[in-house]
């Protein structure tokens, strides 16, 4: 059994640990819900009725970026702004249907200034801080994809909106710039859908958080151990 289609959040499971990826993607083994992430589905899903006049009045949650959603919401009624895309990806990056496709990928929102520019918003409602690297390479996949879905387009800007902090990470690319990424990411993508064994990965940080180790779910027998040290867990690794 492999993993058949990537996605950036696919990918970064694998390169951290390959059996918490196979334990998820391919046995789908359910993690535990965690509440930040629920709550995070929910803020995307009143941005999402607000920006297109389904609610009235600006959430609480959306409040720190009240003039970029007002104007979100006047390009969406000028026919503008596309929201919650499901886009899907050819092993050639060609474009194909969401379900079918080798790379999936979802956009909060895209808006066109012109026939040549466009800008890819991505609420974030989680740390900025300990995520630049992460969020950077998701930064450079919406350029890609943004413009091999839209021939016209020349130049590409991505905004990341830390709904929560106030804080906005904008990056502009030319279509040669974000295009130059292609290569990296389809070699890391093919890694994993080439894969045949899944080993684990176990370190102190990343069984922390996994839901399939011994303190959790206990599917990976490997990880740290609830109440072990990270001292003790290093010398019975390496001895």
């Amino acid at each position: 059994m492999t993993i058949k289609t990537w996605s950036y959040s696919r990918l970064i499971d694998f390169e951290a640990c390959n059996l918490r990826a196979y334990l998820k993607y391919v046995d789908r083994i359910p993690e535990e819900k965690h509440p930040a992430a629920e709550r995070g589905t929910a803020i995307h899903l009143q941005a999402e009725q607000y920006v297109k006049g389904e609610i009235k009045t600006l959430p609480s949650t959306l409040s720190k970026f009240e003039d970029d959603f007002v104007r979100l919401k006047e390009m969406f009624d000028e026919g503008m702004v596309s929201l919650e895309g499901e886009w899907g990806f050819n092993n050639d990056w060609t474009p194909s249907s969401y379900k079918e496709g080798w790379l999936r990928i979802k956009a909060d929102g895209v808006a066109h200034l012109s026939p040549a520019k466009a800008v890819v918003i991505d609420y974030k409602t989680g740390r900025k801080d300990g995520n630049e690297i992460k969020h950077g390479e998701q930064v450079q996949l919406y350029a890609i994809a943004t413009l091999l879905r839209n021939p016209a387009l020349e130049e590409i800007t991505v905004e990341l909106w830390y709904l929560d902090k106030d804080e906005l990470t904008s990056c502009t690319y030319s279509r040669s710039q974000a295009l130059q990424y292609v290569r990296s990411f389809h070699a890391r993508a093919q890694k994993m859908l080439d894969a045949k064994t899944f080993p684990a990965n176990p370190t102190a940080y990343t069984c922390q958080w996994c839901p399939y180790s011994p303190s959790k779910g206990g599917q990976c027998p490997q990880g740290v151990s609830k109440g072990q040290s990270v001292l003790s867990f290093y010398r019975k690794k390496f001895g």
